[in-house]
């Protein structure tokens, strides 16, 4: 099939090509996936959750329909030099998404369950995952070809310390990659987990890859996450995910996205019950002409509860940035506090952002606000800097990282956020 599928057709040439046969588990929850992908397709360019955010477009440039559902089997050895040794006591690898259990090595308390999903499956057929995701088109399609994942299941009562560090590698040097993998991770009451979760690629052939996360955090239960995207490669990553709060239960996520292709980030906050205390973070650096989309939702269903969201972007070159933010509160959710703020630094005159941030509030005894800013670097401070004797680039350096400062000084984990800080300071000299 030719690469150049117009755009049009692109959903129908997909459907076409599937070929759901060569999978042998979660085959039921595939086929209702992909009756829905159906009936929905690919977003068009007159999308409006996609409209800033082309994926369709690049997905017809860079991959046949028949190459999307396509799983990459050769996998080079030098895949393993992408491998972090900071995290290499406690961690979980997916190659091309499969599980590599040469290159994983788990420390967690033994009464915590992680497994490849497939394998979580195939021991309990009625796993209830696949459940909470999004109706957006790219977790249907994750949900018709995925190729592997995982299952982490936290008993009641287990505080675990050490976070789990979750490393998807892909080999694209030589050939394109698809990937679609998922995470099933059910926190129980009273009890705490920590994931870091990270994405490399050898290799500059195209990758499409999707993802899709369902966490539950059962009552009183705590439950942090950080994403890191800073691939070297040509990535497209569409990433869904959701977090189900029970009753007086605690959430912190941050996002971190420093490299890639095209990036589109999807979470999905569901507050479920009283007491509620949720913190998402996001700092975005793009350069060249990467594409960095965050669309966020917080759905306050019951009352009583707190949500702050606080992502901050920088943008040079040809680069864009999206942010669109919902904050939804239902009648019942009475005395909630939800806040959400946006702010950017455009650094080129060819950089852009899109920031949307949204309030939807059906209750009257509530505390909401929302606010986004853009702007340039402050000439004046870097005068002052410069006058100090400080080069202009260090000075710049300096000004830009105590912009992204306010994200960076609440993470709480000192191995995370000296890795991050690590990687963020090296950037800000070298990449601005």
């Amino acid at each position: 099939m030719n690469t150049a599928i117009k755009k049009e057709t692109i959903s129908s040439s997909f459907i076409e090509s599937l070929d759901l046969a060569q999978f042998q588990f979660a085959v039921e929850q595939r086929a209702k996936a992909f009756e829905a992908f159906k009936t929905m397709g690919l977003p068009e360019a007159k999308s409006e959750e996609y409209k800033f955010t082309p994926v369709s477009k690049w997905l017809t440039k860079h991959f046949s329909a028949a190459e999307l559902s396509r799983q990459t089997n050769h996998v080079n050895e030098s895949v393993k030099d992408l491998l972090n040794p900071e995290f290499a006591k406690n961690r979980i690898v997916f190659v091309n998404g499969v599980y590599n259990k040469a290159l994983s090595s788990i420390t967690s308390d033994s009464k915590i369950t992680i497994q490849p999903l497939g394998e979580a499956i195939a021991s309990n057929p009625s796993l209830p995952f696949d459940q909470l995701n999004i109706n957006d088109p790219f977790a249907l399609v994750n949900s018709t070809l995925w190729s592997d994942g995982l299952y982490i299941n936290v008993p009641k009562n287990i505080t675990e310390k050490k976070p789990l560090f979750i490393h998807y590698l892909h080999d694209a040097s030589s050939n394109k990659v698809s990937v679609h993998t998922k995470l099933f991770v059910t926190v129980g009451e009273n009890a705490s987990f920590n994931i870091i979760e990270k994405t490399d690629t050898l290799g500059d052939q195209p990758v499409f890859n999707t993802i899709s996360e369902e966490i539950i955090v059962e009552e009183n239960a705590f439950f942090n996450y950080c994403k890191i995207q800073n691939d070297a490669g040509h990535l497209t990553q569409v990433a869904n995910t959701t977090i189900h709060q029970h009753k007086s239960s605690r959430t912190d996520t941050y996002t971190f996205t420093l490299n890639g292709k095209l990036i589109r980030n999807n979470l999905n906050i569901i507050i479920d019950g009283e007491g509620c205390d949720s913190h998402f973070y996001g700092l975005y650096l793009t350069d060249g002409d990467t594409l960095v989309d965050n669309h966020t939702t917080v759905d306050h269903k019951m009352p009583n509860s707190f949500s702050n969201q606080l992502y901050k972007g920088l943008m040079d070159g040809k680069s864009k940035g999206v942010f669109n933010g919902k904050i939804f509160v239902r009648p019942h959710a009475q005395k909630t506090n939800a806040f959400q703020s946006n702010r950017n630094l455009l650094l080129s005159d060819d950089a852009t952002v899109n920031t949307k941030p949204q309030l939807e509030i059906w209750a009257d005894d509530v505390k909401c606000s929302h606010g986004c800013t853009t702007g340039q670097l402050d000439k004046e401070a870097l005068f002052y800097l410069q006058s100090r004797g400080i080069p202009k680039a260090t000075a710049k350096a300096m000004l830009l990282y105590a912009f992204a400062g306010e994200v960076l000084d609440v993470i709480k984990d000192e191995q995370l956020k000296n890795y991050i800080d690590s990687i963020v300071s090296e950037r800000l000299h070298k990449g601005y």
